[in-house]
């Protein structure tokens, strides 16, 4: 195991958070509450019947794992009406109709959704953090946040960063041995504003759980206006935007850009093309201006360069929500576990 992922397990044996999985149903997912259980990563909450998972997991022992049935969970009814009254108002797209027309209708609801349900539980303090996706989408995962329990203060955007964990392998760009970068997964074409928060949501995710202190660089094809798209996409001034509005919301984040990627690492080149910046050639986070280059540099670290890519990370909401991949081993959720309990301290 990496030695950036003990420290975040360790760190989190410290917290001793709640988080709750609302996927009982799939054996990977029971397997890691069992071991984030009783390594003491968390306190686990399973959603779903008692009985029936440990009669479909007969060789598993739950240690610091609760499990609660919605079913007959005496807080449903409480449930059901604090989402009423957050969704009143809202409209069904397709049917034109009120998402819910009353507590019983949500409840109903609820019964269906146990993301929605963990949401809930989120939103009324009962749980520190919320881990799902294993067999449910990405949209499953995200929408129950973005209505329930929305974005955190001064953050308007929910997205996404990847830890990237070097190689066992000497690297003079990568003196901590660890990089992150946003985002790659959740935010396709994200205009000016939605970088800016991007970028300090991936600081924050950089401090909290990478345990670096972040140097954030604004990528692009360009370096302090030496490239031009004007005539196709105006991405080189979007990053440029996206910068100015960073550095406003966050005057204290070491942040910089627009920077190529040579620039933004490299300190020779960072001083040759952008001289004066105290984060060209020595930044540590990277910032994408849109999802077809995050998720291809991400990817080309992790294949060519054997860097270990921990994410996708969920960044910006009021509490802590990760999406797993459907692929996702058991080791995988515990590591993400681990990361949702580092988010909510």
């Amino acid at each position: 195991m990496p030695k950036v992922l003990e420290k975040i397990m360790e760190q989190a044996k410290l917290l001793n958070k709640t988080i709750v999985l609302p996927e009982g149903e799939d054996k990977r997912v029971v397997s890691a509450a069992a071991k984030a259980g009783e390594s003491g990563i968390a306190r686990i909450i399973l959603l779903g019947n008692e009985q029936e998972i440990k009669a479909a997991n007969p060789s598993v022992t739950f240690k610091n794992v609760t499990f609660t049935d919605p079913k007959t969970d005496a807080r449903t009814d409480k449930y059901a009406e604090l989402l009423f009254e957050i969704r009143k108002g809202k409209i069904n797209k397709k049917t034109g109709q009120p998402e819910y027309a009353d507590a019983q209708s949500a409840k109903a609801s609820i019964l269906k959704d146990y993301t929605m349900y963990a949401a809930l539980m989120l939103k009324s303090g009962d749980a520190d953090g919320l881990v799902s996706g294993a067999c449910h989408s990405t949209a499953n995962t995200l929408r129950p946040g973005l209505q329930v329990i929305k974005t955190a203060p001064g953050i308007n955007t929910v997205s996404s960063s990847f830890v990237l964990v070097a190689p066992d392998v000497e690297n003079k760009y990568v003196p901590d041995g660890v990089v992150v970068f946003g985002d790659c997964a959740i935010n396709i074409e994200p205009d000016a504003q939605q970088i800016a928060d991007i970028a300090i949501s991936t600081a924050e995710t950089a401090k909290n759980i990478a345990g670096i202190e972040p140097r954030v660089a604004m990528l692009s094809f360009s370096t302090k206006g030496s490239g031009n798209d004007d005539k196709y996409f105006k991405s080189v001034p979007k990053m440029q935007e996206a910068t100015a509005l960073a550095k406003k919301a966050a005057p204290d984040l070491a942040l910089d850009g627009e920077f190529q990627f040579d620039a933004a690492i490299a300190p020779e080149v960072g001083e040759l093309k952008a001289p004066g910046s105290k984060v060209a050639g020595h930044a540590n986070v990277f910032i994408f201006p849109n999802i077809n280059a995050g998720n291809i540099g991400y990817k080309i670290a992790q294949r060519l360069g054997g860097y270990m890519a921990l994410g996708p990370i969920c960044q910006g909401f009021a509490k802590p929500i990760n999406d797993l991949s459907r692929g996702c081993t058991a080791e995988d959720v515990v590591a993400v576990i681990a990361i949702t309990a580092l988010q909510a301290k």
